[in-house]
């Protein structure tokens, strides 16, 4: 009886159709009756407060319901960890609407609620004003001597702080062959995500709520409202099936959401608020980071001291931080590191986690400066990784539970013709133009933390299964059906994947490449879980067939029990529910890291990356010609929707290299291209030939599926590089990104 496996096929996402046809519904396209739309008013100064808010004009105009400010908020939760998340940072959490006082430049400061959108924004456009402005610092250049530790809290969990120094860093980088002394820096990044932030809040009554949000967590989102306003958990129902694009900005409930909730629950109706484009520069951004490496080096390319200091933006109430500064000594293993990360608190919003936070800022410098020692060596940069490689984490002393870089060095260098390169600065020319050859490694945290699933099967044999988490266009819902056939035995278009409700069973917020490494698992648990209530109930049968044998005796096979040896010996499942009532058979399972076992291996998805690039000698234009990224991360479930995840990664690791950046104009304290038009980012025009290749990698440690994610991975070497391939093309060695053309000529 054939059964093929579903795990390791290019399945296409049963979604797709939804979506390229327009019926997906997302946060802000679902139906109520007498919806009210509200409006965010912002402010327009950085610091200080509002001496008075005037809501008379507006409040008599046709078809204007409320006006929410700070005078007139209703009462909610009064303690700080009341207003806390999944992803909130040490701090104190900003609560919208709470007093007068202004902390940055665009902040919330009223909600007009009417009865159709552009009404309310009409309004909103009307509202006065008038400010007591304070003095306010922005830039953070100029603040360098405000720099400070980060404060500790709950997300050092996830966020470990730099390793403690080892050796002793001075005498060993004095000492050394060879020296590198480098500054790198890049600017604020938004994330843009197609969709604008939206919550659709259904007012049910008695304070129960269903809402449409869009998130990467709609089990943070309930647990939010509940503690803010003081419901109870089962009264807040928050549903987001579809998610157009998140990469980061929906780890948080974003400001949306209070607004809607509040005005759903003061007005007694139904809500809608959405952002429009400028305001999405409002809730958080990848923070603007400098950057120090001092790294030495002796005479055979041996990395033996490693200098690497970061210092990130933050807001005046929160200490946002990432992983910068901890993954040289993760891959390169000096006896001897010093490693610093620093923040200057700001006034700004609290920067959020964008793709690959930290790894791709802090592997950007990390690898440029390894280039450096190979070209000051006169040794290929790719011999200078192998050089160095190492099967351990040295910044822990840990073995990798899994490390297949080498491969993805030698695989990926044959794939792109590495081989061909004339080491030389300026030697390879195509034309007028320069073409330079440039390589990195990638590295990301292959972490797991708590998921639960429920599976369900029906008397007709179709199973069901469970999960509140998210899919924010990775794929998950695809991957997680063929995982549950895989372990049932039964054809894909025999299992339904509800997700991203939060009644479901408990997921985390989706991000930091984690998902199907928690939430896979538990889908597991849950049907090997229903096999053996199937076995149990299919042996207590009358006459049963199966009754002398045990559980690891049989397979599941659609929809069919056999005996392993003897596979003539088969139960229908069906006959099961035939005396049981036509009942559905349900489990519902958990699956975490083992917390005993789990930290005594490190654990990490690696890639190796190699592109070409083109810059025209008289015009300083770069393009990138072509890349191949070469990954090991464990099993890949679906090699179609993992490369898609890779190849998005590497547009986006181009985008930061080449495109983007928020300017701030420091004299206002404002972003000033707070737009699709003036914010720049990749078209078809810059995207040429990418290639992605996945190496063969088993890891039985990091959980039983054997997976890593592949969200983060794609875009942590790119931006490296490229910087790399400019620096062979052209002979000029650019240390901030984004790179632009200006600096060439």
């Amino acid at each position: 009886m054939k059964n093929t496996p579903s795990v390791g096929q290019p399945i296409s996402r049963l979604e797709g159709h939804l979506k390229v046809t327009g019926k997906a519904k997302y946060a802000a396209e679902y139906d109520a009756p007498d919806l009210l739309y509200g409006y965010i008013v912002n402010s327009t100064i950085t610091k200080g407060k509002i001496k008075t808010i005037d809501t008379s004009e507006i409040k008599k105009m046709e078809g204007v319901v409320e006006v929410f400010t700070h005078d007139n908020r209703p009462s909610t939760a009064w303690f700080d960890f009341q207003y806390a998340d999944m992803d909130a940072p040490p701090g104190i959490v900003f609560k919208p609407l709470k007093d007068n006082e202004i902390k940055y430049n665009g902040q919330p400061i009223a909600l007009v609620v009417a009865e159709t959108f552009e009404i309310a924004r009409y309004a909103a456009a009307k509202i006065k004003v008038i400010y007591e402005e304070d003095n306010f610092q922005t830039d953070m250049k100029t603040n360098l001597d405000k720099a400070r530790d980060p404060k500790k809290g709950l997300a050092s969990l996830l966020k470990p702080p730099p390793p403690k120094p080892t050796g002793d860093f001075e005498k060993e980088y004095k000492n050394s062959f060879v020296k590198t002394d480098s500054h790198f820096s890049h600017g604020t990044e938004h994330h843009n995500p197609m969709e604008m932030y939206a919550s659709t809040v259904i007012y049910e009554g008695k304070d129960k709520l269903i809402i449409f949000d869009k998130t990467q967590g709609t089990i943070n989102s309930q647990m939010y409202v509940a503690n803010v306003f003081g419901l109870k958990m089962k009264n807040v129902q928050v549903i987001s099936p579809f998610v157009g694009g998140g990469f980061g900005s929906g780890l948080r409930p974003q400001q949306q959401l209070f607004m809607a909730v509040m005005a759903s629950l003061s007005l007694k109706r139904n809500v809608r608020v959405t952002l429009d484009r400028a305001q999405m520069y409002m809730i958080g951004h990848r923070p603007p980071t400098l950057q120090h490496t001092r790294f030495g080096a002796d005479k055979d390319g041996k990395v033996n001291a490693i200098y690497h200091k970061a210092v990130g933006e933050t807001s005046r109430f929160e200490d946002y931080v990432e992983i910068v500064v901890n993954w040289a000594n993760m891959l390169y293993p000096a006896e001897n590191t010093l490693l610093e990360h620093q923040l200057i608190p700001l006034d700004v919003y609290s920067p959020l986690d964008m793709r690959a936070p930290g790894g791709s800022t802090g592997m950007h410098a990390v690898e440029v400066t390894m280039d450096e020692i190979a070209y000051k060596l006169n040794i290929d940069p790719l011999d200078l990784r192998l050089i160095n490689y190492s099967e351990i984490d040295k910044s822990s002393d840990k073995e990798y539970s899994s490390k297949e870089l080498r491969k993805c060095y030698l695989e990926g260098a044959e794939k792109f013709g590495w081989n061909q390169r004339n080491p030389e600065p300026r030697s390879m020319k195509r034309g007028n133009k320069l073409v330079g050859y440039g390589m990195a490694t990638g590295i990301w945290d292959a972490n797991r933390i708590l998921g639960r699933a429920e599976a369900i099967m029906t008397a007709d044999g179709k199973v069901e299964i469970k999960s509140a988490v998210t899919d924010i266009g990775t794929g998950t819902k695809t991957v997680m059906t063929q995982i549950a056939a895989d372990e049932l035995g039964l054809p894909m278009e025999d299992i339904t994947f509800s997700y991203a409700d939060s009644k479901m069973p408990f997921a985390p917020i989706q991000g930091g490449s984690f998902t199907t490494a928690t939430v896979g698992p538990a889908v597991q648990n849950a049907c090997q879980a229903l096999n053996k209530k199937l076995f149990k109930k299919a042996r207590e049968l009358k006459g049963s067939a199966l009754k002398n044998f045990k559980f690891k005796d049989v397979v599941f096979k659609n929809g069919f029990i056999l005996v392993k040896d003897q596979p003539e010996i088969q139960l229908d499942v069906k006959e099961i529910f035939k005396v049981n009532d036509e009942e559905s058979i349900r489990t519902t399972n958990s699956a975490m890291p083992n917390p005993l076992t789990f930290g005594k291996k490190a654990r990490a998805v690696h890639s190796a990356v190699f592109v070409e690039v083109e810059v025209d000698e008289e015009l300083g234009v770069i393009e990138v010609k072509r890349a191949v990224t070469a990954v090991a991360a464990g099993k890949i479930i679906n090699p179609k929707t993992a490369e898609s995840q890779v190849l998005g990664g590497m547009i986006w690791g181009i985008s930061k290299a080449l495109h983007e950046e928020t300017i701030l104009d420091h004299q206002f304290g404002r972003y000033m291209n707070a737009n699709l038009g003036e914010y720049h980012i990749p078209v078809h025009a810059d995207i040429h030939d990418l290639n992605v290749i996945f190496v063969e990698e088993n890891d039985s440690f990091v959980n039983d599926l054997g997976v890593k994610g592949v969200g983060e991975i794609g875009g942590v070497g790119m931006p490296p590089a490229i910087t790399n391939a400019i620096f062979h093309a052209t002979g000029k060695r650019i240390y901030d990104l984004p790179i632009h053309f200006d600096r060439l000529i």
